[in-house]
């Protein structure tokens, strides 16, 4: 069963072998035949996918999605750089205000339940969330207060990433806008003119649009 297994792997190295070859002559006698056999397809290992073969908008999205701005600077777009950080800036300290509070209240929260008639939460005696008043009002005002800040906490956030990405996008599209043609041999022009009306021989008012385009 060996042998076989043997002369089986030869076969196969053996057709392997005839298959990458050019051509094949068979040399006995005058009939002789050239038998073709196809071609070995050349691989092109010139095309690289490295960073620097990147398109421009893609480098352009790429530099924003890791610093902020970096894109718009590689897009040569300066002025947008302030207000990419000072929206930032914004979104940022209204996360950390709500956080401030929604922890403030949490925490007030946790010792007005704590089940220790020692320990006074700092909003013990301040109107709305005051101890005692009817019907637990205060200890509810309390709750609303903590799940309001924490509810826009997290809307500050989800604001913050979807600014994040629009910076991306908009690094990503000013690089593709930049490389249109805008001069002078591309424009259009819309006139007035006359157009017949289907199976009629009226005419109607319309307007025409003519567009140059750079050739």
């Amino acid at each position: 069963m060996r042998h076989w297994a043997a002369l089986f792997s030869f076969v196969l190295v053996l057709l392997g072998t005839a298959y990458h070859a050019q051509a094949q002559v068979v040399t006995a006698g005058p009939d002789s035949v050239v038998v073709a056999t196809p071609a070995t397809v050349a691989i092109d290992t010139t095309q690289k996918k490295g960073f620097k073969n990147w398109s421009r908008p893609a480098k352009a999205a790429f530099y924003s999605l890791v610093v902020p701005g970096l894109g718009q600077a590689y897009n040569k777009s300066y002025w947008k750089i302030p207000l990419i950080y000072a929206t930032g800036a914004v979104i940022g300290y209204f996360i950390y205000d709500n956080n401030r509070q929604y922890q403030g209240f949490s925490k007030a929260i946790r010792v007005r339940f704590d089940g220790d008639p020692n320990t006074i939460d700092q909003y013990a005696n301040q109107g709305l969330y005051a101890q005692g008043l009817p019907n637990d009002q205060g200890d509810r005002n309390l709750q609303r207060s903590r799940d309001f800040f924490r509810k826009y906490r997290d809307l500050d956030i989800i604001l913050g990433v979807l600014a994040w990405g629009l910076n991306v996008m908009e690094a990503h599209v000013h690089a593709h806008l930049k490389g249109f043609d805008v001069g002078d041999d591309l424009s259009f022009r819309l006139t007035p003119g006359m157009q017949q009306v289907a199976h009629s021989s009226s005419y109607a008012a319309g307007l025409t649009l003519q567009i140059n385009l750079n050739r």
